[in-house]
């Protein structure tokens, strides 16, 4: 694990003294890219929900899975990966790359620590893949920053990922935010959601991790039902199993009603139509 102290130096204007959702998640998965405060905040938060480490990987195991259906079936080979967090096994970029090594990804997060981990990730692979700091929330910058105006043909179908992130924006019109991106994008493109669900987690154990997160960067927390998570997806028509509990999207392995309700996240992708 790397040292507080040589993490901090690294990334001058990290903060260490408030957890960070990033971070935790990042240390939820195994990864090294954390601060003792977030593993503290981590470990507090098993404690108050045993199936928070569920979450990360059922969340993960859908990425990995959606983006490959992207690729192989829907023939896309643009992603703009919005709140992609520290990087960890299996990147949007090493998934899309086994499969199409054309393929170009944007990852946008406005957390340093992870943003500058993923610099130091991609080493060479700026020219098919980019990192932008900025807030997902702020689309015109987004869409503008040189890191995803300057890699995307926007006249060609993108995939917008947004996994684990509306659950913890500001507003609750997550749909509002995605629809601003899909206008961006052109018939034939694509959105990959994920988002928090009370499926076994108890009313305490909701407000137990609430109140954790309002110690962070990132201090709400907005639950949505399946009804309330296909809302997210104005435009687009579903792809196959629809809105689901995220380890059965496509799952590649049989996966019991009750592993997949441990993750308590909903999953879904969804494909602009064409004319």
């Amino acid at each position: 694990m790397t040292d507080d102290t040589e993490l901090a130096a690294q990334v001058r204007h990290a903060d260490l003294t408030h957890p960070n959702i990033a971070r935790m998640y990042d240390y939820f998965l195994g990864g090294s890219a954390n601060f003792a405060i977030d593993r503290e905040t981590a470990e507090q938060a098993l404690r108050i929900a045993p199936t928070e480490r569920d979450y990360c990987w059922a969340n993960r195991g859908f990425l990995g899975r959606a983006v490959r259906y992207l690729v192989t079936e829907a023939g896309i080979d643009q992603f703009l990966d919005l709140g992609s967090g520290v990087p960890t096994v299996g990147n949007v970029h090493e998934i899309a790359h086994e499969h199409n090594p054309a393929a170009r990804v944007a990852y946008v997060d406005w957390e340093p620590v992870a943003c500058h981990h993923a610099r130091h990730l991609l080493g060479a692979e700026e020219h098919r893949v980019t990192v932008t700091e900025a807030d997902a929330c702020d689309v015109e910058a987004v869409l503008n920053a040189p890191g995803v105006a300057g890699l995307f043909d926007f006249a060609r179908p993108i995939a917008v990922l947004a996994f684990g992130i509306l659950d913890i924006i500001p507003s609750l019109d997550g749909a509002g935010l995605i629809s601003r991106y899909r206008d961006a994008c052109v018939p034939g493109s694509a959105l990959a959601v994920s988002n928090n669900a009370q499926m076994t987690r108890t009313d305490e154990e909701v407000a137990g991790i609430r109140g954790l997160l309002a110690n962070t960067s990132t201090p709400q927390l907005h639950l949505r039902s399946r009804e309330e998570v296909a809302a997210l997806l104005p435009g687009y028509t579903l792809v196959e199993p629809g809105v689901v509990p995220a380890a059965q999207w496509r799952p590649d392995r049989p996966v019991t009603d009750e592993e997949a309700r441990r993750g308590n996240v909903y999953g879904a992708v969804g494909i602009l139509p064409r004319a």
